[in-house]
């Protein structure tokens, strides 16, 4: 058991420190290539930030254990605003007056009602509505790229922008090419140990998958946001915490299911679907209030975030005792 969970945390690492590398190297890859800021952005960081929950998505699916893959997305979209805009928020006001956050946050809102309606039409989730959600995020990052191209800010596509011109180029073209390949190697390596031992620990302790994907793989797979809010605090930049984490559950319910879907049924525990699905619903629509009123997210916020994801928590180990 305890080698499980060791092994788990490990996969955790490797997955989120291959996802950081591979991201790295594709973006200065395509600088060196002559590729525009824009075009990496919404392409190889915007999926890149997201390979955590992909490859985890994508593994569950083909080795038969689907109900991991939906419990990770949501999982994390929930610790996603309270604990990744929870902690920030206690360090510093997060102002949420920046031109686009309104209209980002009202599309995570849409990507949350939207699997919603696509669990009550069928669940599994089918191949067919797999393929919408991946519609959906083709024309969301179209129109991203028609508000750039029309001189439109925005706060999610300035981070994508800013991320993907970021100096991170290695000595050579050969150096960058051998970083990918070893960042696709660990985020497989790490997707496969992840799930291997998830289901190890979900069996000894007599539990479902679903509960070790909405905890534990939830949270490491939210680590890269959780860790560039708070940095982004730190630098005195509290915006980009928010426009990340928006973005973050965009994609983590569009392309991250999306994807995942094409290659096999999703699952949707019916503990997700009379509980988890709902606290999810509940911090999108709490996260448009917060934008709606204008007012920067402050400590007391913060705290309520951070407090109200602990009673999730205890909610949760409470359905299993």
């Amino acid at each position: 058991m305890l080698i499980s969970f060791l092994m788990l945390f490990l996969g955790i690492f490797v997955l989120v420190y291959s996802g950081n590398k591979m991201v790295e190297s594709a973006a200065s890859l395509a600088r060196s290539l002559g590729v525009s800021g824009l075009i990496i952005g919404l392409t190889i960081v915007a999926f890149g930030t997201s390979s955590p929950e992909l490859i985890v998505g994508v593994r569950s699916v083909t080795t038969g254990v689907g109900e991991l893959a939906s419990a990770n997305v949501i999982g994390s979209n929930i610790a996603n605003v309270l604990l990744a805009l929870g902690i920030p928020a206690t360090i510093m006001a997060i102002p949420t007056n920046t031109i686009g956050v309104a209209r980002n946050a009202s599309i995570a809102l849409f990507a949350s009602i939207l699997l919603i309606v696509m669990v009550f039409i069928n669940n599994p989730l089918l191949f067919w509505q797999s393929f919408i959600f991946c519609m959906c995020i083709i024309i969301y990052l179209l129109w991203m790229y028609k508000l750039s191209s029309a001189g439109s800010e925005d706060p999610i596509l300035y981070e994508l922008i800013n991320e993907a011109e970021e100096d991170h180029t290695a000595s050579s073209k050969a150096s960058l090419i051998i970083t990918l390949l070893i960042g696709i190697g660990g985020l497989l390596l790490g997707g496969h140990i992840i799930v291997r031992n998830a289901v190890l620990i979900a069996t000894n302790l007599n539990i479902s998958e679903t509960v070790i994907g909405l905890t534990i793989v939830a949270v490491g797979t939210s680590l890269p946001e959780i860790t560039t809010v708070i940095i982004a605090s730190y630098r005195g930049q509290p915006q980009v915490a928010l426009g990340g984490v928006i973005g973050s559950n965009i994609f983590n319910l569009l392309a991250v299911l999306g994807i995942s879907g094409l290659t096999g049924p999703i699952d949707v525990s019916t503990s997700i679907i009379s509980f988890d699905i709902w606290i999810m619903l509940l911090t999108a629509i709490a996260l448009v209030f917060l934008v709606l009123r204008r007012k920067p997210i402050g400590r007391k916020t913060g705290v309520f975030f951070l407090f109200s994801y602990a009673a999730y928590l205890l909610a949760i180990i409470n359905s299993v005792m």
